[in-house]
């Protein structure tokens, strides 16, 4: 009779996938910035925007894009007016719960049924995004004669090239 029970029981952990017994099919993403208050816009992969916001914030992601073995991946772009625009990927990838758990515990029904399914067998990369944003450029014109200006060749227009003495 205990043979059956534990047959049994191994049966029913045979059918179930680790990483959706310990996995989520969301997960947050701390965003940050220096300086803070910056505009933050999270797309997916297909280009749809998710989260519009400010930093410092906080955002719940969706790890699977809900096809079989379909991880989502995501563009975070923070601005600033006067600093440069800086973006970071996102990606999906398989957990350790899917690749080792199942091994262990879950077997084949784990890996290739139910955590594929349940979108649980993936985690997002990095998982705290963290950016100095770089202050901005400043533009120069040619008509600025308050001193020496660096630009490249393709800015000067044509007609005063011929004008220009090479450095070296």
């Amino acid at each position: 009779m205990r043979w059956i029970i534990v047959t049994m029981m191994l049966g029913v952990l045979g059918l179930v996938g680790c990483a959706t017994i310990v996995g989520d099919k969301t997960q947050l993403l701390s965003i940050n910035s220096s300086p803070e208050g910056a505009e933050v816009c999270v797309t997916d992969e297909t280009g749809q925007q998710v989260f519009k916001g400010q930093t410092p914030t906080t955002v719940v992601l969706q790890k699977a894009d809900g096809t079989y073995f379909g991880g989502k991946d995501y563009t975070v772009s923070i601005s600033k007016e006067g600093h440069e625009t800086q973006t970071v990927q996102v990606v999906s990838g398989p957990n350790g719960w899917y690749v080792g758990g199942n091994f262990i515990f879950g077997g084949l029904i784990g890996w290739l049924i139910v955590d594929p399914l349940s979108g649980a067998m993936w985690t997002l990369s990095p998982e705290t995004v963290n950016l100095n944003l770089a202050p901005a450029a400043e533009k120069t014109s040619l008509d600025d004669s308050r001193g020496l200006a660096i630009i490249q060749l393709d800015d000067v227009p044509v007609e005063w090239r011929g004008c220009l003495d090479p450095l070296m």
